[in-house]
């Protein structure tokens, strides 16, 4: 028995083993492959909006303050909603942004904000006017070792037939809560038009000086607020100086009679910046007498100022007249150099901070008086205006 055991035993095992060999081996079941997860692209970073209406100017010879910058618009926006977020007016917003509807840009648009400027060729202090930029720098006086501020703000001036005028004259008196009185000849064009204005407008909403008013030294002619504000950036007024009621309210808190205001026309304004000469490109206004199409080097080069035209010889440079022609046929608004022809509008702009759609810290206005049905239907009827007007 002994003997036997160890026979059987030894059976067994080599039966299971050739059962082992017979039957397929078992194999775990392999879960199926995961689909791949799609990746979607990286959203924008959208990022505070920077400043827009108050600048340090860094050095003397910088003529160049703020910066370009994107944002998207929303399903309830227009442009001029957006305009006045940004401290712009509406033909600066709508000239950067070409092809896009003022009434209806649609949802996720980008939009670009011409938020950098170039500053006139003229006197830094007191108030200086570009009306070709539709704009208002104003100098404030500095102390010694102090640096250089300029507010900078949208206007809307005097439509064809009743032009801002140009030149120097000063502040001669300033006036919160203005009553407005109709010069004769404006309310004989209402009257022509079918309208009958009263020999006095007291204030109020209804009152187109609205809260204050700065007299300048050229009869007539004022800077004041407005009571339709989304008409500011146009050719909208009698020959006075207009701004969004936030603006002219911060300017009167500063600005006192006495003051200087010099008015300019600069269609195109060049300035160095970090050692690179710079251009800014306007709509030539409608009545502007100059023929630019024809003499453009000639009248552009008496737009270069004695420190430019001296930085370029010291320089040894030249301005680039085809570059010049380039950005002067359908200007944009936006600051080009001129000496670095690669940075062309679309780089500029891809350049550009994205920022979010709201309005700056530290702006002037809070956003209270959104834009009504009926204050965009002024605008409308102001620009079709503007269109309709016959060119000189």
């Amino acid at each position: 028995m002994k003997t036997i055991r160890p026979l059987i035993a030894a059976g067994l095992m080599s039966a299971l083993a050739a059962c082992s060999l017979l039957s397929p081996p078992i194999r775990e079941e392999q879960a199926p492959a995961a689909a791949p997860v799609p990746v979607e692209p990286p959203k924008p970073q959208y990022a505070p909006p920077i400043g827009t209406h108050r600048f340090e100017i860094d050095a003397a010879h910088d003529d160049v303050v703020g910066q370009v910058q994107v944002t998207i618009s929303s399903k309830e926006d227009t442009l001029p909603d957006i305009a006045r977020r940004f401290n712009l007016g509406y033909e600066e917003i709508v000239r950067a942004n070409p092809g896009v509807d003022p009434w209806l840009p649609g949802a996720g648009k980008e939009i670009v904000l011409p938020t950098q400027f170039v500053l006139p060729n003229s006197v830094r202090q007191g108030i200086v006017i570009n009306i070709a930029a539709m704009r208002l720098f104003y100098f404030p006086p500095t102390k010694p070792g102090e640096k250089q501020v300029v507010y900078t703000h949208p206007i809307g001036i005097g439509r064809v037939g009743w032009q801002t005028p140009e030149g120097a004259t000063k502040v001669v008196s300033k006036q919160k809560d203005p009553v407005w009185i109709p010069p004769a000849s404006v309310r004989k064009e209402h009257k022509e038009n079918g309208e009958i204005l009263p020999a006095r407008v007291p204030a109020g909403p209804d009152n187109p000086l609205g809260k204050y008013k700065f007299t300048l030294g050229w009869p007539s002619y004022l800077i004041h607020g407005t009571n339709k504000p989304y008409g500011v950036g146009l050719r909208s007024s009698h020959g006075c100086i207009r701004l969004y009621p936030e603006d002219v309210e911060k300017i009167f808190a500063m600005v006192n009679p006495g003051t200087g205001v010099t008015v300019v026309n600069q269609p195109f304004v060049f300035g160095w910046h970090d050692g690179e000469l710079y251009l800014q490109g306007f709509d030539v206004l409608e009545d502007d007498k100059r023929d630019w199409s024809k003499s453009q080097p000639k009248l552009l080069s008496k737009t270069l100022s004695k420190r430019i035209q001296t930085e370029l010889a010291n320089r040894k440079a030249t301005v680039d007249w085809q570059r010049v022609a380039q950005i002067t046929k359908d200007p944009r608004g936006l600051v080009l150099s001129v000496s670095t022809p690669e940075r062309s509008e679309d780089v500029v702009i891809a350049a550009a901070p994205r920022v979010e759609n709201r309005i700056p810290q530290g702006a002037n206005w809070d956003g209270a008086d959104d834009p009504a049905l009926q204050a965009q239907s002024d605008v409308k009827v102001m620009v079709q205006e503007q269109q309709q007007a016959p060119r000189s």
